[in-house]
């Protein structure tokens, strides 16, 4: 008998491993569903802006089945540990921020310098383990600290993008790739799709 993964572990599978940042958008979005008081979105009633393209993103994704392909995943690039949730029909949403040095507070004295070996790849064997070691732990206190020590929660009025809207395709004078329509350009009299313009 097989047993059904519980919402971490979808997320860890679709993410591809565990790491704090997984865990961070993991507890924004459990959060935000809590809240918001809603199951998993089947269409576009549940809507995510997120601030960030960190590993967060796919517990989100997972979490409150907000995706690009429905139109109710929006990335707004602006660097931040941050994410919007809103329910279509209900003007009032949440937004969750991590609170500002919460990792250097939950990490391991040593997690920070192992962190930039690592990721500059000067990090030798034992010092890529003991950092594997140090980013299980933190990833572990992100999943179990109290919400508010990491955490900053605020209900917000949502302003809604729009539903998502299908466009006809129109072929590309020049590479001959076939791009939506209002993405097309006129280049010497001709649609041109962005890359050829």
């Amino acid at each position: 008998m097989c047993n059904a993964m519980s919402p971490w572990e979808k997320a860890v599978d679709f993410h591809g491993h565990i790491c704090p940042g997984l865990a961070i958008g993991y507890r924004a979005a459990m959060e935000a569903m809590r809240r918001l008081k809603q199951e998993r979105a089947g269409d576009e009633e549940v809507v995510a802006i997120v601030e960030t393209d960190a590993c967060g993103v796919d517990a989100v994704q997972v979490i409150t089945g907000c995706t690009f392909g429905k139109g109710n995943f929006f990335f707004r690039d602006v660097g931040k540990q941050a994410f919007s949730f809103g329910v279509r029909g209900k003007e009032e949403g949440v937004r969750i921020v991590l609170k500002h040095g919460v990792m250097e507070k939950l990490a391991a004295p040593e997690w920070k310098a192992l962190r930039e070996k690592v990721f500059g790849k000067t990090a030798t064997a034992g010092e890529q383990n003991q950092f594997q070691e140090f980013h299980k732990e933190l990833t572990d206190k992100i999943l179990n600290e109290p919400l508010e020590n990491i955490m900053e929660v605020n209900a917000m009025q949502m302003d809604f993008p729009p539903h998502a809207r299908i466009f006809d395709t129109v072929e590309c004078a020049f590479c001959r790739e076939g791009v939506m329509e209002p993405r097309a350009r006129l280049k010497q009299s001709k649609p041109a799709c962005p890359d050829c313009v």
